[in-house]
C-alpha cells in the first residue's frame, strides 16, 4: 500500500499533474456541474472556514471562497505540486484562499478549525479511507459539515466506459482494480461510503445520486468536437497511462477507436456524455 501511495503521488507530481494543468480549463468545464451541486449541498455561509480536499487546480476552492467572503477562509490541499501551482496562479490576491501541497489523510491540520470538509472528486484515492476521514474529522468544528461528490460505477460513466470498451481489441485487457482499491470508482458502492463515514465518526450520512449530461468535447464543428474528445482521452486519465509506452501504430489505432466510440453521443459543437455521481453529506457530532 505504501508503494501504491508513493506511485500515485509521483504520478500526480509528474505527467498526470502536468497534463491536467495543460487541459485545466477544459477539465474544469467538464466537472463544473458536479462541483456546483456539491457546493449547494455544503451550503457555505459568509464567514465560514472550508477545507477543500483534493482541490486540484483550485476551481472548487475559488468558488467556495467567493461564497464565504473575506470574513471566511478556504484551505485547498492536493498532493500535486503542478496543480497547486496553477491554483495559486489563478487565485485573486484579494480572495481568502490558501493552497497547500499536502495529503489530507495524514497532513497536520488545525484541530476543530473548519466548518466544512468539502471535496470534488478528491476523496476516492485514500488507501485507508476510514482512517483518512477520521483524521480529517478532527479538523472539523463540532457539528461541522461534510459535503463531497464522487463517481458511481465505471459502467455508468461514459468518460471511462466508452474508451475502455474501445480498447478491447487493441490492448490486452486491463486487470480491473478491486472494488475497494483506491481509484476514481472506489466509492461507487453507496453502502461502502456510508460505512466508511460512520466508522470514521460522522453522523447524519446522506448519499443521493446525481446524474448529468456533460460536454466532454467541444469545437466549432462536430468533427472538431470529436477531435477534442480524442485529445483529452489520450492525454488525461487511465487511457493515457495505458498508452504511454505503446508504439505509434497502437496509439493511432486507439485514436480511431476512441473517436468511433464517442461518435454516437449527441451534440453538434460538443460531445455530450453521461456522468453518474453520488452527492454525499454528513455531520461531525456536536460532542
Amino acid at each position: 500500500m505504501a508503494a501504491q501511495t508513493h506511485d500515485r503521488v509521483a504520478d500526480w507530481n509528474d505527467q498526470s499533474g502536468e497534463r491536467w494543468v495543460n487541459h485545466q480549463s477544459r477539465l474544469d468545464a467538464i466537472l463544473a456541474v458536479f462541483g456546483e451541486v456539491a457546493i449547494e449541498a455544503a451550503a457555505p455561509a459568509v464567514g465560514e472556514c472550508v477545507l477543500d480536499v483534493g482541490c486540484g487546480a483550485g476551481e472548487s476552492s475559488l468558488a467556495l471562497a467567493a461564497l464565504v467572503g473575506r470574513q471566511g477562509q478556504v484551505l485547498g490541499v492536493d498532493i500535486s505540486e503542478p496543480m497547486i501551482g496553477r491554483a495559486r496562479a489563478l487565485a485573486p490576491q484579494d480572495m481568502s484562499v490558501v493552497f497547500r501541497v499536502a495529503d489530507a489523510s495524514s497532513a497536520e491540520l488545525p484541530e476543530g478549525a473548519f466548518d466544512i470538509l468539502f471535496s470534488r472528486f478528491g476523496v476516492m484515492f485514500f488507501n485507508d479511507p476510514t482512517g483518512a476521514f477520521a483524521h480529517m474529522r478532527r479538523a472539523l468544528k463540532p457539528s461541522g459539515r461534510v459535503a463531497f461528490v464522487c463517481w458511481r460505477g465505471m459502467t455508468e460513466n461514459d468518460w471511462m466506459r466508452l474508451p475502455m470498451g474501445a480498447m478491447k481489441d487493441i490492448l490486452a485487457p486491463m486487470t480491473p482494480p478491486g472494488p475497494e482499491a483506491p481509484g476514481p470508482f472506489s466509492f461507487g458502492d453507496r453502502g461502502r461510503v456510508a460505512r466508511i463515514l460512520t466508522a470514521a465518526g460522522f453522523t447524519d450520512v446522506t448519499i443521493v445520486p446525481f446524474d448529468a449530461s456533460i460536454p466532454f468535447g467541444k469545437g466549432e464543428t462536430r468533427d472538431a468536437a470529436l477531435d477534442d474528445v480524442v485529445n483529452i482521452t489520450l492525454e488525461v486519465g487511465p487511457l493515457s497511462r495505458m498508452l504511454a509506452d505503446q508504439p505509434d501504430d497502437i496509439r493511432d489505432s486507439a485514436s480511431v477507436a476512441v473517436r468511433a466510440a464517442f461518435a454516437g453521443c449527441p451534440g453538434e459543437r460538443s460531445v455530450m456524455i453521461n456522468g453518474a455521481t453520488w452527492i454525499v453529506t454528513a455531520r461531525n457530532p456536536s460532542s
